[in-house]
This record gives structure tokens, C-alpha cells and sequence, in this order.
């Protein structure tokens, strides 16, 4: 396929329509092959290189500046590496080609290609590393939550916000043994606890969405999914504060590197993605949130979610694609 020239100005309105959302299809597809074969390191090898190929096809002059790693680390998309045609204007990229591998390797819900993209210069420049996090959906008054609080008092701030029982709260973390003493104080609260072993960046979008049920995140991810998932609160709403974990000397030498002067900085949604940004994510398996890749005998069927934050537009793309050879090909 060749590559694409659009005018500067349109070059954002058309990857929403269209070219972004083939970014994430063509690396949830290549990751799809490879489901439930406890192949982490090669499905989300297989998505990296479909990435990569889509993404230097688009009218941009794009720099990955949340990726997999953080020198040139090919064949990874790592964080400083171009992207894109250069036919078009300067943007800057957060990937995360296989979110879930092991919920891949293993066929379980929930795996997804995601991708985000904004105007450059306003994305957050973060090290690959933890980032603490909290986040609900649109709707309530700015302050109801703060990382800073104890799980329970955001708990309970969020309920009277809500105009609920603390009991009626259900809040979504990571299933890691960092969070035992935070999950005992919710349950012991009275709420609901949803725990994940992977993909937080749909477990953020979740409490935006009421047909999860889900109200509030919580807990220590990865740096890369909390940019992701500001991005995309960014254009469908809600509240989200974090906070890098730079625990070591050589995580503060990074992150002085890449120009992060206060370590300990509290960042909101729009410390994180200042401008006007786009969101894509394509189900690799199925979840809540996305439809994974089906395979039938002569298609294959892909659902994507896109999103802009000036509009505020969230799009459902159910493809089906019937060039089967040039898909993988090209």
C-alpha cells in the first residue's frame, strides 16, 4: 500500500475516520493469530511490527513518546523513535500495541491494540515505569477524588458525590499483591472490589462507561497505560490523577533526562495530554469493553473504539476484512 499525503490541517479528522483505526486493527489482528499459545514476547512482537508498519504509512511526522522501552530498542516501538511519512504535521504518540499480553498468551478477556495520538509537544514525556493512579468517570465535581487520600475517604467522597452508599461503589484494580492492604480497606469500607490481572487501560475507561459498573480505579499500574487512559478520559470525560513511582537513582537520572524536573509532581488529565488528541483501541480478545478479532473462513471481523477530544466523538468500527492476503501482507 502506499504511503498517504492529506493537507496538514485535515490530517487529524482523517485518522479518526479511518487511518487510525487501521494502526490498531492490523496489530490486533497479528497479535490475534497467536492467541492462547502462551506466547507472550511473540504476539506482542507481532504487534509491534504491524504497528509500526501502519503507522509509517500515515501523513505525519510523528515521535513515539510513550512506547516499549526507552533508547532505540528496536525491534520495539520505543519511546524517541519517528514515525509516519513526514507528510504531515509534528505529533506525538503513546503506544501500546499488546496491552494484555498474558491475558493474550493465556486467551482470556480483555487484551487490546491501543494506541494515542496528540499534537506535538503535548503529551507527557514519561519513563517506562509504575505510575500511581485514580480515576473515575465524567459527571462529578472537580476534587471529588485525590491520590494523595486514603482508598476509603476517595471511596466515600465519590459515594456522597454519587448520592449512594459507600456499599454501592464498586472500585477496579490490578490483582497484585502491592494492593492487599488497599483492598482490605475497601472491602472492610463495605464496597466492591473488581480485580484485573492485566489491562488498565480499559479498567480506567471502564468507570466512564455505566454498563460496566464500575465507579473508581485505583492502585499502581504502568506509566505508558496511565498516559493511554488519560488520553482517552480526555475525549469521553471524567477525573484522573497520578503520579510516577522514580523509587531508584537510576529512575531519577530518566526522568531528569527527558526534562521531569519534579519527580514527585501530581499530574491531572491535562498535565498529561494538553491538546487535542485521538484514541483508538481494537479488541484482540474479547472483553468488556471490545468484540476480539473472529476469524471465519474467508474475513476477518474486528471491533475498534475511536475517540476525539475536541468533538468529544466516540466511534464504533465493526470492520469486516475480506483481503485477507494483503492484510497480513502488506
Amino acid at each position: 500500500m502506499p504511503s498517504i499525503t492529506v493537507q496538514p490541517e485535515l490530517v487529524l479528522e482523517r485518522i479518526l475516520t479511518l487511518e487510525i483505526v487501521r494502526v490498531t486493527e492490523r496489530a490486533a489482528v497479528s497479535a490475534a493469530r497467536l492467541r492462547g499459545r502462551g506466547l507472550e514476547k511473540s504476539s506482542d512482537q507481532a504487534a509491534v511490527d504491524a504497528m509500526r508498519r501502519e503507522l509509517n504509512r500515515l501523513p505525519i511526522d510523528g515521535t513515539v513518546v510513550i512506547g516499549e522501552g526507552e533508547i532505540d530498542e528496536a525491534p520495539m516501538l520505543y519511546i524517541g523513535e519517528k514515525v509516519g511519512n513526514k507528510n504531515g504535521p509534528k505529533v506525538d504518540i503513546a503506544v501500546d500495541p499488546l496491552e494484555g499480553t498474558t491475558l493474550c498468551a493465556k486467551n482470556m478477556p480483555g487484551a487490546i491494540a491501543t494506541i494515542a495520538m496528540a499534537d506535538g509537544g503535548t503529551l507527557l514525556h514519561a519513563p517506562d515505569c509504575y505510575m500511581d493512579k485514580i480515576a473515575i468517570g465524567p459527571g462529578y465535581p472537580k476534587g471529588t477524588i485525590d491520590l494523595d487520600a486514603p482508598a476509603e475517604e476517595n471511596i466515600v467522597n465519590l459515594a456522597k458525590a454519587k448520592g449512594v452508599k459507600p456499599s454501592e461503589i464498586t472500585a477496579i484494580l490490578l490483582d497484585r499483591p502491592r494492593h492487599a492492604d488497599m483492598i482490605a480497606a475497601i472491602r472492610k469500607l463495605g464496597a466492591s472490589v473488581s480485580l484485573i490481572t492485566d489491562g488498565d487501560v480499559a479498567g480506567v475507561i471502564h468507570c466512564a462507561e455505566p454498563k460496566t459498573g464500575i465507579d473508581i480505579y485505583l492502585g499502581v499500574g504502568g506509566a505508558p497505560e496511565g498516559v493511554l487512559s488519560a488520553a482517552a478520559l480526555r475525549c469521553i470525560g471524567g477525573q484522573m490523577q497520578t503520579r510516577l513511582v522514580i523509587d531508584t537513582d537510576e529512575l531519577r537520572a530518566r526522568t531528569q533526562k527527558m526534562g521531569i524536573k519534579d519527580p514527585k509532581k501530581k499530574y491531572e488529565i491535562e498535565d498529561m495530554v494538553k491538546g487535542d488528541c485521538l484514541f483508538a483501541a481494537t479488541g484482540v480478545t474479547n472483553g468488556p469493553m471490545l468484540q476480539g478479532v473472529k476469524y471465519n473462513r474467508e474475513t476477518i471481523e474486528t471491533e475498534t473504539v475511536v475517540m476525539r477530544s475536541t468533538t468529544g466523538t466516540v466511534r464504533r468500527v465493526f470492520a469486516e476484512h475480506r483481503q485477507l492476503d494483503k492484510f497480513y501482507l502488506d
